[in-house]
Formats: structure tokens, sequence, C-alpha cells
């Protein structure tokens, strides 16, 4: 007889009296049954009594992270609390507007005297001859900084200013050098500047977006929300974009007016639920965003109003900007608008033109001469504006492209007569945030082309912009796969403290 029958055999001998029986395999299933059965009523007791919560204590390690907007502990003393970027979409010049080359003067018109295939991402066949700068410099500002007649407004900020002549990148092509001066990598889907911004410091203001994105009524930047994603970072910290025309967020004002303690009540018990639903779906970061979005939604209704008002500016606030005025109108309520949301509180504003204005792969000239006038008056008012309130001294502005301009021309037909894309050198600029005025760094080679003295990786200009806020580039992490994701990538970047007031 098998030993596996529940009979005892032959060889097997009864339990003696007074000892328990093992338990065989029907008393075994019958137990583990009652067992799932008491889960499962603990299980439902719990929803009924507790919205869902977990009744027994879970590890600390199986807890999810709080993901939210709350304003945060930076890892060191900050200089700057706020961001406002004016992104030149398309590659501003660096040797017509910053970084004047009069050997390159000399030689325009004349063949590229060193190899050919340094130039240019277009092929041999579409590189010209050298092409010298198309506008007058001069000095400005006690510092002395050089800056084209192109940029008057400008030029009267520039003992406000730091000018980063030594940038590079490591792409010509737009879409790749565009996600590495946003994301700090040359794909898509990483998070940008803004969102780990938010992600490390959280916001100020819980009744306004932290991170705001101002677009150009002529269209959309090149890459579209690729620039402000959050990447893999929860989509709580993605940009929100603001309509450029009409009102700037619709649906803004409530269909009817209610008693306070109504709305209140009413909101209670909205976040109740919410908080119900969502301890049954834990990490869900979208599910999460999702919620948090239309509780903001909800607070903007009561003041968002005012901060997007214009017309609580006074008139000469907004002529001194160019509001009202061709062709810089829509830029100059923008940059209006920026400075009211960092008044308030918003930690990442970002200001785009449409697709590609900067980029002059013909007639240069006009072409760098119309992007001066839409951006030039907006962006001095912007900078004395903030200077006047104090509100410089903890405000990162930022400004600049994703890449620059060759030394020759390039032919379009039979037109030589803008640059191609240059990712070996090309000038940015930042004021305020505990950055020092008045400074020129880095250089560039007799044409421009190249970098030859303290060179600026794009990881390195994210670098200093964080540590400026507080954060440092290597403790600001997301862990994902396995792997601590950085904005500053693997290789530690450098922090460019000559440009840093002590």
């Amino acid at each position: 007889m098998s030993t596996n029958n529940m009979t005892p055999g032959a060889n097997q001998q009864p339990p003696a009296t007074g000892q328990a029986a093992s338990p065989n395999r029907r008393d075994f299933f019958a137990r583990t049954g009652d067992g799932m059965l008491g889960a499962a009523l603990l299980h439902l007791l719990g929803r009924d009594f507790h919205g869902g919560a977990v009744v027994a204590a879970e590890p600390e390690a199986f807890a999810p992270m709080a993901y939210n907007l709350q304003s945060k502990q930076p890892h060191h003393p900050p200089k700057a609390k706020a961001v406002i970027q004016l992104f030149m979409n398309g590659g501003p010049s660096q040797m017509d507007l910053f970084d004047p080359k009069p050997v390159l003067d000399r030689m325009d018109g004349k063949p590229f005297p060193g190899n050919i295939e340094e130039i240019g991402n277009q092929g041999t066949n579409n590189v010209g001859v050298m092409m010298g700068g198309r506008y007058k410099f001069a000095r400005h500002g006690e510092s002395g900084m050089w800056m084209a007649d192109v940029l008057p407004h400008t030029a009267k900020c520039c003992d406000d200013i730091c000018l980063l002549n030594s940038m590079w990148t490591d792409h010509p092509n737009h879409d790749n050098a565009l996600y590495k001066i946003h994301s700090g990598r040359l794909f898509m889907g990483y998070p940008t500047f803004g969102a780990w911004t938010v992600y490390g410091l959280g916001s100020e203001n819980q009744n306004l977006p932290a991170y705001v994105v101002l677009n150009d009524p002529l269209g959309w930047p090149k890459n579209g929300s690729r620039n402000w994603t959050s990447g893999f970072l929860p989509p709580l910290y993605q940009g929100t974009p603001l309509r450029p025309t009409g009102s700037p967020i619709l649906n803004l004002k409530p269909q009817y007016d209610e008693p306070s303690p109504v709305t209140e009540t009413a909101r209670g018990l909205l976040r109740q639920l919410d908080e119900i639903h969502l301890a049954e779906r834990r990490y869900q970061p979208d599910l999460e965003a999702r919620m948090e979005s239309y509780a903001l939604a909800a607070r903007m209704q009561l003041h968002a109003s005012e901060a997007l008002d214009l017309t609580k500016e006074t008139q000469a606030t907004l002529d001194r900007y160019g509001v009202g005025q061709a062709p810089m109108d829509s830029f100059a309520r923008r940059c209006v608008l920026a400075r009211r949301l960092v008044e308030r509180g918003v930690r990442f504003v970002q200001l785009f033109l449409e697709e590609q204005p900067w980029d002059s792969h013909v007639d240069l000239e006009s072409n760098h001469r119309e992007a001066c006038l839409r951006t030039d008056q907006p962006v001095a008012a912007l900078l004395a504006d903030l200077k006047e309130s104090g509100l410089l001294d903890t405000t990162l502005v930022v400004w600049g492209g994703e890449f620059g301009r060759t030394p020759t021309s390039q032919r379009s037909g039979d037109v030589f007569t803008g640059r191609d894309h240059n990712m070996q050198a090309f000038t940015s600029w930042i004021a305020g945030g505990g950055v020092q005025g008045g400074v020129s760094y880095g250089a560039t080679d007799d044409f421009g082309h190249a970098v030859v003295e303290n060179p600026v990786s794009v990881h390195d200009f994210h670098a200093t912009l964080l540590h400026q806020l507080g954060l440092h580039h290597h403790k600001l992490f997301f862990k994902r796969s396995g792997l601590e994701e950085r904005l500053t990538g693997i290789l530690p970047p450098r922090v460019v403290h000559e440009i840093l007031k002590s």
C-alpha cells in the first residue's frame, strides 16, 4: 500500500493518547481556505472603515515616494529661487552679436584657410567664403562689454550680464541640440531642466503652476512639448503651457458664485475621495498628476486671474517693455507675465519664439535684425524691472539658443548670405541669481569657430545653474531601472565658479 494513502499503513502507528494528530491534506487546505477568507474579510473591512488604507504596517522600503510641488529644502543655501529662460530658438550667431572677430572681418570674402570639412553640417559643397560680422560693435558699460548695435537696449544692461562666449554642444542638428540644451541628452524622452528644477525644489506658490511655458502666438517651437517634458519623472513636474493669445487659461472664472463654505466642503469631499481612489491604485504617477492638476485648476480660479492680468500694470511699465508696439508686442507681453509669475513664487518660466526664427541660413543680416527688434527691448525691460524690485538678486535670467553659427557663409542656391549651424562654439548669457555681471567668460579662435579658452559644456552650464538654485548636480537624481538618472549625465560636470559672486 502506498505511503501516500491517508489511511495509516501496517508500519504506521496511531498517535498516542493525548497527542495531537499530524494534519492531513484535507485539514491543511481547510485551514488555508479559512485564512484566505479572513484576509479577504480584513481587506473589505479596510475598504469600508479606512477608505482602502492598508491596515497592517508595511515595511518602509515598500512605501511609495511622495511626489508633490510643496516647497523643498535645497542641498545648500541657494543664491537664486527662480529661473526665467528666454530661449532663442534656431541658433543666434555669436560673432555677429557678442563675440567680435576683427580677423574674420578682414578675411571677409576669402576662402576658409583650414580644412573645409570642419565647417557646417550640410556638406562641403554648401560652404561658402569667410563672412565677416554683419553689424557694428561697441563697448558698453563700466565693464566695456562688446555688443552689436542691433542690441541697443540689452547693451544698457551689460553690467548685469555674464556672457558665456565659450559654450559648446554635441550635435549640429536642431532636434538633437535642442534635446541636449533642455534635458542634457541628445535624444527625446528625458526630463528637461525646468522639470528637474521643480522636482528638486517644488514651488513657493501652490495656487499657480510651478513650471510655466509661454509660447509664441506664431506657433510652437521645434520639438514642441518635448522642450518642457518631465520625461521619466512623474508628470506632475512637466511644464504647463499658457495660451499665447486671448485668455492665458480657459475656463478660469467659475460658471457661478457660491458661498465659500460650500466650495470648501465640496473640495474637501473631493480630496477625500481622491485619496481613497489613489490608495487603491498605488504607484500611479499619471493618476497623481491628474488629481493634482484638477486640484491646482480649482485653486487657480481664485488666484491666477490676478497674476495674469496685465491691466494691473501701469502704462509706463507696458510702454517700457514694448507692449502694443510692433513687432515686439507678443514677446513684451510674455516678459511682463514672466516677471509677474516670478513675483508670485512660480519657480520656472520659459519663453519660446516660434519654430526657428534665429536659424539664418539665408540673409543673416536682416534675419537677426528682425529677431533682435522682437526681443531686445522686452528683455532689457525685464532685466531693469527685476533689478529695480530686487528680484534680480534671486532670479536667474538665462538667454541663448541650442548652438551657434559658422564663420563661413552658406550656399542656398546661388546665394551666400547666411551661416550654417556650429556646435563647436556659441554664446549664452546669464543675469542675476548670484552670477557676476559685466563678465565675458571664455574665448573662441580668431574666427569664432571653436572654443580655445575656458570651455563650458551644456552639462557644465546646467550644473552651474543648479548650484545657484541650491541643488547639487550629483545629489539631484531619480532612480530608474536600478540607475540614478541625473540632468548632468554620467561624467562629472564642472560648476563654473569663476562667474559666480563670492
